[in-house]
């Protein structure tokens, strides 16, 4: 049976069709319009679930990719930057237009699933996948299937404290990861310490200031003591880091490093992996969904 898997962005819709090898058939991207509201953001997903259904030419299972969590109470859409989908009943509505049950995640979910299945940790068991970028979050995926826990938000290590009383966080805790070693918390670090706005591309080039080994060795000790407290609980056998901030590319050595020296063993080797399918994750992700539903 053909999987079809749709990517739901802040700015982009991307539709892919995969076949029983999951080798791609067909791979749409479309506007997502939200500027225009929810019911435009419904109409979209459908004509391009629509039209990958006629490459498909026969059934297909449909898995979507989400910026935000289906509350397991409600059934409508909760934590989403996309603001226009909150308390929307996404699923639901997208299920009674298709006349069929599809499945539906976030998109550190789908990360996770995409990388475990098919990217870079497709050789290991239990995996934990990292999103770094506007926000920080994370999924797990174990022996093939995804983790997802009894409320639903196994893996959101973005919004545990990293520093009790410290930086206010969105979500109405102070300290939370998601605080001081997201893309845009990184900038604005940087904005403190020199006054200057620069984007993260530019200032990881920086390295002979003082202001610059301040704010990396500030990055790496968040990072580490934040990473280290998910392998003292999860031990998984790979971390594969997504988004934006996974492009720094000292995340891998130093960083790695700095892990390693806040887990409580005197072994470590647990594999710190840049991701393989960038921005691809989420659409695979979606259609492999189907197995998790």
């Amino acid at each position: 049976m053909h999987k079809i898997g749709i990517d739901l962005g802040g700015t982009k819709l991307e539709g892919i069709l995969l076949d029983e090898k999951l080798q791609v058939i067909e791979r749409i991207r479309i506007p997502t319009d939200k500027e225009s509201g929810y019911q435009a953001i419904l109409g979209n997903m459908l004509s391009l679930i629509n039209d990958l259904r006629k490459k498909a030419q026969d059934e297909c299972i449909v898995g979507v990719c989400i910026p935000g969590t289906i509350s397991p109470y409600t059934g409508k859409v909760r934590n989403s930057n996309t603001t226009c989908l909150i308390g929307k009943p996404l699923k639901d509505d997208l299920e009674s237009m298709l006349h069929q049950t599809i499945s539906m995640d976030n998109d550190a979910n789908c990360f996770v699933m995409a990388e475990a299945t098919i990217g870079a940790a497709k050789d290991f068991d239990t995996v934990f996948g990292v999103i770094m970028g506007t926000g920080v979050g994370g999924g797990i995926v174990i022996n093939g299937s995804l983790h997802r826990g009894r409320t639903l938000i196994a893996g959101e290590w973005g919004h545990h404290t990293l520093h009790t009383g410290g930086n206010p966080c969105y979500c109405g805790h102070k300290g939370c990861v998601e605080t001081y070693i997201s893309g845009p918390a990184l900038e604005n670090r940087w904005t403190e310490l020199t006054g200057r706005n620069e984007p993260l591309s530019i200032i990881v080039q920086k390295s002979s200031s003082d202001e610059a080994n301040k704010w990396k060795n500030e990055f790496l000790e968040n990072f580490g003591r934040a990473l280290a407290n998910v392998i003292d609980i999860l031990d998984p056998d790979a971390i594969v880091l997504g988004g934006g901030v996974s492009n720094v590319s000292f995340l891998y050595d130093e960083g790695k490093n700095a892990v390693y020296r806040n887990v409580f063993t005197d072994t470590i080797e647990t594999p710190i992996l840049k991701n393989q399918l960038g921005d691809s994750a989420g659409v695979f992700g979606a259609a492999l969904l189907n197995a998790n539903p």
